[in-house]
């Protein structure tokens, strides 16, 4: 008979989490106020930032840092070596044709393959399409490492449903789906989580299910919102006010109340594409999700439209004007600028001929520059009556409590005030979405 490792005990668990980003260190800090626990990035600066209590996402107070008695943090692969449970929560972008991006995935997982031994667990919380897992995944491992799945080594897939920027519903207040390559793996994972997350788990019946029910999760929301968007866009050819049709819509019990925007971020925008490629490969075009996608990627170019047809309308300047743009992350109150749409204004607006002076009070300069080479001012400009047209792209905190007329206050006499979450009342802007 083949000999089967045996799988450790759930006190003797050595947890290593790869990837210490929105995912990533959260579940580490978790882990680390009760067992040991190792959290691991290949970025030193991040891994040396952490170990001083600093965490640059904004995701963990550092008084829950300073919590984790059991955690240390590295960027040496050596250390983690003595774990016997690997968590890999690297990021799963898509590229510049929108395809999945398994590149760090897939990274993750051979080095995973030059450590794993043999008893050892290795659990997945990267978004995938299902089948990634098992398919494009643990081959690698197998392959670093010699060893067997399933006879020598053991796996898991647990979807992250981290909401970045939301401190009312933090990593233990989530249920958490879980799933294991056998039964026995799936007990003991389940169980592992269970020791952290308050809210319960669910134990999915196999992998491929935990990971279709990830990338449906978002899917389904992308959805519902395209439905929104393009209501908004059918609305503003009607002169109706699309928040006002909402708010009278949402009086019936079964509506669902959701507001028009731009759809980035890590998840909404990003994860259906996943599905979509798996779909196509499979040998069925999903054209509700490939439609929805499409609609919400358009939305940046139709808030321009508008815009430049209301400052049209006012007579504000366009070809030589000024636009004052706040807001940068892909959601309010938030520090999180990957995939953000707004960005995608920025060449619509300029291709008018405007000129276009960028803030947000969340975003990082340094990391705007990096990943799309756009400088935003050091500090909100002093209301001078000079711009052309304020767009409020994302409604932080700090933005709103300007106000309606302490955003009047920075344009011209023809200027135009775009509300572009209504987050005021109708009087109090020019225009929204």
């Amino acid at each position: 008979m083949t000999n089967i490792a045996e799988l450790p005990a759930l006190q003797d668990l050595r947890v290593a989490v790869i990837g210490l980003g929105y995912v990533g260190l959260p579940l580490a800090v978790e882990f680390g106020k009760q067992r040991p626990t190792i959290g691991f990035d290949l970025n030193a600066d991040r891994v040396s930032a952490l170990q001083t209590g600093r965490d640059s996402t904004g995701e963990v107070d550092p008084e829950d840092m300073s919590m984790a008695h059991h955690l240390r943090y590295s960027s040496d692969l050596a250390e983690i070596a003595d774990c016997n449970v690997y968590i890999v929560a690297v990021p799963t972008p898509i590229d510049q044709h929108r395809q999945p991006n398994l590149g760090p995935l897939l990274s993750a997982s051979r080095m995973i393959g030059s450590v794993i031994k043999r008893g050892d667990i290795v659990v997945f919380e990267s978004t995938v399409y299902p089948g990634a897992t098992e398919e494009d995944c643990l081959p690698l491992v197998s392959e670093g490492s010699g060893l067997i799945l399933n006879t020598d080594f053991f796996a898991g897939y647990s979807p992250e449903r981290i909401n970045p920027g939301d401190k009312t519903r933090p990593l233990p207040k989530i249920v958490k789906v879980t799933s294991g390559s056998t039964p026995e793996a799936a007990d003991l994972i389940d169980a592992l989580y269970g020791t952290i997350i308050t809210a319960g788990t669910f134990k999915a019946a196999s992998i491929r299910v935990a990971e279709a029910s990830k990338v449906i999760e978002n899917t389904q929301r992308d959805v519902s919102i395209a439905l929104i968007n393009e209501l908004s866009i059918i609305f503003s050819h009607l002169d109706i006010d699309t928040s006002a049709v909402l708010d009278a819509a949402a009086t019936k019990w079964n509506f669902n109340r959701l507001s028009p925007g731009l759809v980035g971020g890590h998840c909404i925008g990003v994860d259906p594409y996943y599905l979509v490629h798996k779909s196509i490969t499979a040998g069925h075009i999903p054209d509700i999700i490939r439609m929805a996608r499409e609609i919400n990627d358009g939305m940046a170019r139709h808030a321009v439209t508008l815009l430049i047809k209301k400052m049209i309308q006012k007579q504000a300047r366009v070809n030589g004007g000024r636009v004052l743009l706040l807001g940068l992350t892909f959601k309010q109150n938030c520090a999180d600028i990957r995939n953000t749409k707004v960005v995608d204004m920025l060449d619509e607006l300029a291709s008018y001929g405007l000129s276009i002076d960028m803030f947000d009070p969340w975003a990082d300069p340094s990391e705007l520059r990096s990943e799309y080479d756009v400088e935003m001012l050091p500090e909100m400009p002093t209301p001078e009556g000079r711009y052309d047209a304020i767009v409020l792209a994302v409604s932080h905190d700090t933005l709103v409590e300007i106000g309606a007329d302490g955003m009047r206050a920075y344009l011209t006499g023809q200027g135009v005030f775009f509300d572009m979450k209504a987050v005021f009342d109708q009087d109090d802007s020019d225009l929204r979405l």
